[in-house]
């Protein structure tokens, strides 16, 4: 660019052009402001009976086995570990939970670990009575998750997912994680369509 205009093989430009790749060169410097996270206050509330000293179906370093409780450490300093990553000034607060507790203006999010249902374990009853008390207390979205399974991995993904922040959640129902590896079948194929194949590896 020479003397106000833009030449371009020999010929110069209209300044209605000019104008066009100089806007075209202000876009290109568009840049976000900076934000920093919202700070949260988090209180963990872990029910200590007799159930949370039951073992998972994995055993811990050299064979020693792992109770759900201590799952459930191990699970909350992944959990902190992380949030703190992401905002130094986040606050935790740990409650053992025996009785009954109402909190205001917090978000209540529930992972329930239980045995397989039995002539003396009914767990489809503790969970409802939690899906109620979590439509009772959350303002915000509180998700709720269980396994039956004793699998480690399970707890772990399932506390990964509360490192979302409660006001910028979407709604548990949409959530699709982890995704299913399964492979996705066309429903309506025609005979005069050609169908790609899908790779499964």
């Amino acid at each position: 660019m020479e003397g106000g205009s833009v030449e371009s093989s020999g010929a110069t430009l209209a300044p209605a052009a000019e104008a066009a790749v100089a806007a075209a060169a202000a876009a290109s410097h568009y840049s976000l402001p900076p934000s920093r996270f919202q700070s949260e206050d988090i209180l963990f509330c872990v029910d200590v009976d007799a159930e949370s000293r039951r073992e998972m179906k994995l055993s811990g370093p050299k064979g020693r086995p792992i109770t759900r409780l201590d799952a459930v450490k191990q699970a909350l300093l992944l959990f902190v570990h992380s949030k703190v990553a992401i905002n130094s000034d986040h606050r935790f607060a740990l409650s053992a939970l025996s009785q009954s507790v109402s909190w205001k203006l917090f978000t209540m999010d529930v992972i329930y670990l239980h045995d397989k249902p039995g002539p003396e374990n009914c767990p489809q009853k503790v969970y409802d009575a939690l899906v109620d008390a979590l439509e009772h207390v959350s303002e915000n979205e509180g998700y709720i998750f269980e396994s039956g399974q004793g699998l480690a991995r399970v707890l772990f993904r399932q506390i990964c997912t509360l490192l979302a922040h409660p006001v910028q959640r979407c709604v548990q129902d949409d959530l699709d994680i982890p995704k299913s590896l399964t492979r996705k079948v066309p429903t309506d194929v025609t005979a005069g369509e050609e169908s790609v194949p899908v790779s499964t590896v």
